[in-house]
């Protein structure tokens, strides 16, 4: 079974320490502010400086990030593992279920789609990465906004007009409320027919870092009806695997020294 590495936590911890107070840190007050005994801070602090991590002032002996970790994320960034990650996900539902595995986030007011996997049945769900989804029919969307405040999920959905795109299609905010609030409860969202007249999808979702995220499979209502029990149970699985506790990003704290982690906009995927 994994373990938190305390090294790799106070590592973590000690930079956003640096990021929130924005000004170089003597080894006494980073000790002090992520309490710890000053000489494990030292010995950390003498690591980061030796790898290049940290300067070190002249005459203060204060110590402040160099560029050298910024240079790495941004070639991180540039790998877009987000799609990787987001794309095995999908994989992993379509197979699991042979339904079409979808996962997006809340984009000012719609939900793009980051990536999907198309499933294996005759009559299956179709979507394109970088299609855009109205959020007041999607899934996806409303198990995003289930994560937030009931403040920022009205505030999302208040962004774009609530059209009624099919037969299911609900256009009443304090309705579109408190579907979010009953996704809040129990950490899982269904739609059926709101998106496209005979298509259904159920969504769950999760922090990818401190990214909020779904993850949905969609198919034919009558099908997805018959299965829903086996496509939530296929969905909290991969939930497990990709996402960290879904109520909250997982807070980055080091362990205390002291005692002893497209333009579509119709779907309800």
């Amino acid at each position: 079974m994994p373990t938190i590495v305390p090294a790799a936590s106070r590592t973590m911890a000690l930079l956003e320490v640096f990021a929130r107070e924005r000004r170089e840190l003597s080894n006494s007050d980073l000790a002090r502010l992520m309490d710890l005994p000053e000489s494990s801070c030292s010995d950390l602090l003498h690591t980061l400086h030796e790898l290049g991590y940290l300067m070190r002032t002249a005459r203060t002996r204060r110590f402040y990030p160099t560029a050298r970790l910024l240079t790495i994320a941004k070639g991180i960034a540039a790998g877009d593992s987000l799609y990787a990650v987001a794309s095995e996900a999908c994989e992993l539902l379509r197979d699991k279920t042979g339904e079409t595995g979808m996962c997006g986030r809340v984009e000012a007011g719609v939900v793009k789609v980051l990536a999907f996997a198309e499933g294996t049945h005759p009559l299956r769900y179709v979507e394109n990465v970088g299609n855009k989804i109205a959020l007041h029919v999607s899934a996806l969307g409303k198990a995003v906004l289930s994560l937030g405040t009931p403040e920022e999920a009205a505030r999302q959905l208040r962004l774009k007009p609530l059209k009624q795109i099919a037969p299911g299609s609900i256009t009443d905010l304090a309705v579109l409320e408190a579907q979010v609030e009953q996704a809040r409860q129990q950490g899982w969202m269904w739609v059926e027919n709101e998106g496209f007249d005979g298509l259904a999808a159920i969504a769950v979702a999760g922090y990818l870092g401190d990214e909020p995220l779904a993850l949905s499979i969609a198919g034919p209502t009558e099908r997805l009806r018959r299965t829903q029990e086996a496509c939530l149970q296929a969905l909290k699985e991969v939930q497990a695997l990709v996402f960290h506790a879904p109520n909250a990003p997982p807070p980055l704290r080091a362990p205390t020294g002291r005692r002893s982690a497209g333009t579509k906009d119709t779907s309800p995927a």
